[in-house]
Order: structure tokens, then sequence, then C-alpha cells
């Protein structure tokens, strides 16, 4: 374990060695929530073909997700204020389990909402989680996979049958369509199940085993009008609620509807256009080295500024020019969305001190930005084309016009916390 030096001479470890067990264990939730995240997004795609429903319709599965986000931060962070992060941790994989797990009912019905009440279910116990999680582990010691299963395990093992080619079958072959839905009801539900046993393990194991308690947990007064008083005052956490918000919404609507440019734009299967959404993911881990360095440079306000304005410029490049050029232009926006989330989440955060942990709860239900864009996007690729006089525009390149507001909203947040809240920053 890497050591520093203190100021008395003496060694600190980086993790205390009494938490070291803990520490582990706790990051290790992180990767599930990210599995979670990951193979969620192509499913709006998938439920489309097997389901026969509207862009709009198959766009609710990230209503759903992100609903649960939206709905539950808030009561987590009083629930784990009042008692403590591992009965937020145990409450979170209690739901994540059964939400999951709810995948094998929701089959037997091949009924869409039955499968959006377990993806909310799900992330009602993530948004327990992850406003379990992430405070824990910062109180310990001193102040891609998912895509690729969605891609390889379950995008290529679906039917290939067309959209058309199914309707056709649904009125001259019923009994043959309801065999193919089955089929590939099955291959979704497949790795949701897995994931849901392996919630479960996690959940015995945090049960019974001692976690230490991290500081200030102690205090289990909740004083939520006073908070939230001052979390309503402050213009610059405010703004930065709102503009997470619009990345997250900006986020899932880039990863969710690559696919639906591939296929629509480019006649790409839907396994093969899931394989440009991975590498626009390698990007996004890739560039986030890259735009830490970059802070030793530009103040974090300024960045996120820049990163936004080229999210903006990338996204004129999908919607104006179209072609691969235009697929290259969508992957390349998450260079530029790499760091967004924390730099956010951290300039909103700055200062507040004890309001820090119902402040995050708030960053945290801001995620709800991407249960509502997508369905909006999903609407608009359900319409006709857009006939500009001198231009044409089809409805799903036309649909980008969203994310293009978003890093707009984005890059004013950079500005204003460059030019206006920067003594506070």
């Amino acid at each position: 374990m890497a050591e520093i030096s203190s100021t008395d001479n003496t060694k600190a470890r980086v993790i205390p060695g009494s938490f070291i067990s803990s520490f582990i264990m706790v990051t290790f939730l992180f990767s599930l929530w990210g599995f979670a995240n990951d193979i969620t997004n192509p499913m709006v795609a998938a439920f489309k073909n097997i389901l026969l429903i509207s862009n709009f319709e198959s766009a609710l599965v990230q209503f759903a997700f992100y609903g649960g986000y939206c709905v539950m931060a808030i009561p987590a962070a009083l629930f784990i204020k009042r008692f403590t992060y591992k009965s937020g941790i145990l409450v979170g994989l209690t739901l994540y389990a059964t939400g999951c797990l709810l995948f094998i009912p929701s089959g037997w019905t091949m009924q869409f909402w039955t499968f959006l009440l377990s993806y909310f279910v799900m992330t009602c116990g993530l948004s327990f989680l992850e406003t379990s999680a992430n405070p824990y582990i910062l109180a310990r010691g001193p102040e891609a996979t998912g895509m690729f299963v969605a891609s390889r395990f379950i995008l290529a093992r679906l039917d290939k049958t067309t959209e058309d080619g199914r309707r056709a079958l649904q009125e001259t072959a019923p009994e043959q369509f309801s065999q193919i839905q089955q089929s590939d009801l099955g291959v979704i539900i497949g790795p949701y199940t897995i994931l849901g046993v392996v919630v479960f393990l996690a959940l015995i194991i945090f049960a019974i085993t001692k976690l230490p308690k991290a500081k200030g947990e102690d205090d289990n007064k909740l004083n939520i009008g006073a908070t939230l008083g001052r979390l309503f005052r402050n213009a610059k956490y405010l703004e930065g609620v709102v503009a997470q918000a619009f990345y997250v919404g900006a986020q899932i609507m880039c990863w969710t509807f690559i696919i639906h440019y591939g296929v629509n734009e480019l006649g790409l299967e839907k396994a093969t256009a899931q394989n440009y959404n991975i590498i626009a993911m390698v990007v996004f881990v890739s560039s986030r080295f890259i735009c830490t360095f970059l802070l030793k440079f530009f103040s974090p306000g300024g960045l996120l500024m820049t990163l936004a304005i080229g999210g903006f410029l990338l996204i004129g490049g999908t919607i104006f020019i179209g072609g691969m050029t235009g697929l290259y232009c969508l992957m390349g926006v998450s260079a530029c969305m790499s760091l967004m989330f924390p730099t956010i989440y951290g300039i909103a955060l700055k200062g507040l001190g004890d309001d820090a942990k119902l402040g995050a709860a708030g960053l945290i239900m801001a995620i709800g930005g991407g249960c509502l864009m997508p369905p909006l996007q999903g609407a608009i690729i359900d319409m006709d084309a857009f006939n500009f006089g001198s231009m044409v525009l089809s409805s799903t390149r036309a649909s980008f016009v969203l994310p293009l507001i978003c890093f707009v909203v984005i890059a004013v947040f950079g500005f204003r916390t460059s030019k206006v809240h920067g003594h506070s920053y």
C-alpha cells in the first residue's frame, strides 16, 4: 500500500489498513451500477424491434431507468442520514437484485410495462447505492464492459428478422412471430437474471460483514429545512444541478441513439452499430485521462465550457454532414463528455460543507435528465423528414438538436463558473 509523509515525519496510509476490506467491497459497487447503465442503453433499439413499438415508446426504457434515480435520490439521502451508509447499501442491493429478477416474470407476461417496472425498481436501488457509496468512499481516507455484453451476448443473438418482416409475420404467421418474440426476450432476460444473482450474493456478503462507520455518520439529525434553504439560495449549486441534468440527457441520447443513427442512416445491423458505441466508450474513458491532465492548465469552468463547445460542434457535424462522417462526429462527442459529470459535480458541491450530503443527492436526482430527453428524441425520430427548402434532414439526424441544446446549457454554466462564480470555486 502506497504511503505519504505527513508533516510530523510519520507515515500515513492513503487508505487506513483497517478500512482496506471495506474500501474494496464498496468500490466493487461502482462496477455494478456502471454495468447496469451500459447494458441498458442498447435495449432501447432491441425492445423496439422485438415488441414492434415506436421510437418514443422504446425510449421509455430510459424514462423508467433514470426515473428511478430522480424519484429515489432525495429519499435515499434522508434514509442514509437517519440510519447508516451500510443500511443504505443493503436497501440498494435488495432493490437492485429485485429489479433484475423481475425480468423473469416480465418475460412471461411479454408486456412492455412490466419491463419498465423492472428497470424502475433496479434504479431505485442504484440511487441508494450511489448515494451511499460515493460519500462513504470519500469519508474513508484523508480528505465499457456492459456495452460489450449488450453487443456480443444480446444484440448479436437476437433474431435477424427486420421490423418490416416481423410486422408481416404478425399478420400472416402470428405463432411464428410469437416464437421469435419469446426467443428474443429470453436473450434479454438472461444477462439481467445473472446480474440479479450476482447482486443478491453481494447483498449476503454485505449483510454479514461489519463496515466501519464513516466520519460524521453518528450525526443522524436531518435538519432538512435549513439545509434546503441554504441550497436554494446558492445560485452556483442550483445552476450545477440544471447543468448536470442537461449533461446526463446529452450523454444518454448520444449513447442510446448512436445505434439508430447507424441503422437508419447507414443501414448497419444493430450489433454492428453497437460496436461503434463501444468505440465511443473507449474514447470516453481514454479522454478522461487527457482532460484531467488539461485541468492543470484550465480552470474547471473554463475547461467545461471548452468541452461543451466541442460537443456542440461535433453534434453539428452529425446533424448537417451525416454519413460516416456524422457517425465519427457522434463518436467523438464522447471525448468532450468524458470529464463533464465529475467537473459539474465538483463545481456545484465546492464550499457547501455539511450541506454537501443533501446537495449530492440533488445532483444524483439530476440524473433524471436522462429519463425525460431520450423519449423526446425518440418522438422526433418517429416523425417524417424535415424539409428546409435547400436542405432535407432525416428525422434521425434532426433529432440530435436536443443534445445540441444540452451542450449550450453546459457551456453557459462553464462560462458563468469562470466569470460569475469564479470567486467561490
